[in-house]
């Protein structure tokens, strides 16, 4: 949308599907002036194949107050959790371990996530989810499960 002058740029996290104009979503998009309904059944439309799963969403609102929305995949943490189908991270890593990721489930993850990391080199990238997993407390393994 070449042209239109921007008038703020929002990254927000919200579950798939489920955008309603209650808190906090509404409280957060009013000040900008934008048709809150008209975003919610956009991002609902575009994420209900993602329902129940929080995904970040880049906003950026003109002045005129149009929008556009690009939709981001899940944290990093959220795939690991949906991998290993656990409710949540250990409360204390690296002393309390709950699930176990092996290399291919990293790389499956890491290749998801790579068009969003600071670096286009997928060894690097299966660092940065060894990372994260282990402050969840969850131990990567070499069999594949």
């Amino acid at each position: 949308m070449a042209g239109k002058k921007v008038k703020a740029k929002l990254k927000l996290i919200i579950e798939g599907g489920k955008a309603t104009p209650a808190p906090p979503l509404g409280p957060t998009l009013a000040p900008h002036g934008i048709n809150i309904a008209q975003f919610c059944n956009e991002f609902n439309q575009k994420t209900k194949d993602l329902e129940g799963i929080e995904v970040p969403v880049y906003l950026t609102i003109y002045e005129d107050k149009s929008f556009e929305m690009k939709i981001g995949t899940p944290p990093i943490s959220t795939l690991i959790k949906l991998a290993l189908k656990l409710e949540r991270g250990s409360h204390e890593p690296g002393r309390e371990i709950v699930g176990k990721l092996s290399k291919k489930q990293v790389r499956e993850i890491a290749e998801k996530k790579l068009s969003e990391l600071n670096t286009d080199n997928l060894e690097k990238a299966m660092k940065i989810v060894e990372g994260v997993a282990r402050s969840m407390g969850v131990v990567i393994v070499d069999e594949e499960r």
